[in-house]
């Protein structure tokens, strides 16, 4: 039985890994993330996180971009390098609030991006959000398509017989095409059916990460022979003949 706080609903012992060198801001993310029943640990480098994340699993990793040392873009491209962490959620907070340090956050993995400054109360539901996302069971079946092999259970990806590490939102987005061949989905769509809570998501995201699968997937990421693009629709995941 799992534990939670009953003013929030989350579980009591949910760590979340902050890091992120400027005191005041470390102080005010542990008070309203403690508050809403999560256990904080911070760091104010990027500096042995991913040992401690392998000896305690957070459930999320919170990281500034601009910390001493190996900055969050290159922490965020080392956990999703790391597979017993790869697949923890990542959630970038940070100045750097343009579209193209968005689109670059995303594309290396992470599954938000919190502009500074920023609502507290806007943090604790974007990081709700993001783990609510996970918490939806896979079906159990494996999914064999061609030379891609799908294990829901053991969220294992695959392809032409080497195992491809992937990201949470990589595996369920994928996941969800493979069950639904042929079928043409808008990105709307798919941020409601695999993202859930769409409050903070863009129709870019599902771009950015149609883009990071096919990476995995495809012999060749420009002429996709699952992963199609339908245009004027959306996409569209096909059994190769």
């Amino acid at each position: 039985m799992r534990l939670t706080s009953p003013k929030y609903n989350v579980p009591v012992k949910s760590h979340i890994f902050v890091v992120e060198d400027d005191p005041d801001i470390s102080r005010l993310v542990r008070h309203h993330l403690e508050a809403s029943g999560f256990s904080v640990r911070l760091f104010s480098t990027g500096t042995g996180v991913i040992s401690e994340a392998e000896r305690q699993h957070p459930v999320l990793f919170l990281l500034d971009i601009m910390v001493p040392g190996s900055d969050g873009l290159e922490l965020c491209r080392r956990i999703r390098q790391t597979p017993s962490v790869g697949m923890i959620p990542v959630i970038f907070l940070t100045a750097k609030s343009g579209e193209a340090d968005r689109v670059l956050g995303l594309e290396l993995g992470a599954d938000d991006y919190i502009a500074k400054p920023f609502s507290p109360r806007e943090l604790v539901a974007r990081v709700k959000a993001v783990l609510r996302r996970f918490e939806r069971p896979l079906s159990p079946t494996p999914i064999r398509i061609a030379d891609i092999e799908i294990d829901p259970g053991a969220m294992v990806l695959t392809v032409r017989g080497n195992p491809v590490t992937t990201t949470a939102t990589e595996f369920r987005l994928l996941e969800y095409f493979a069950r639904h061949t042929g079928r043409v989905f808008t990105r709307d769509q798919l941020l409601d059916s695999v993202w859930r809570d769409t409050a903070y998501v863009t129709p870019r995201s599902v771009d950015v990460y149609v883009r990071r699968i096919r990476e995995k997937i495809e012999p060749d990421a420009e002429n996709p022979r699952y992963l199609k693009t339908v245009r004027g629709a959306g996409y569209r995941f096909e059994v190769p003949k």
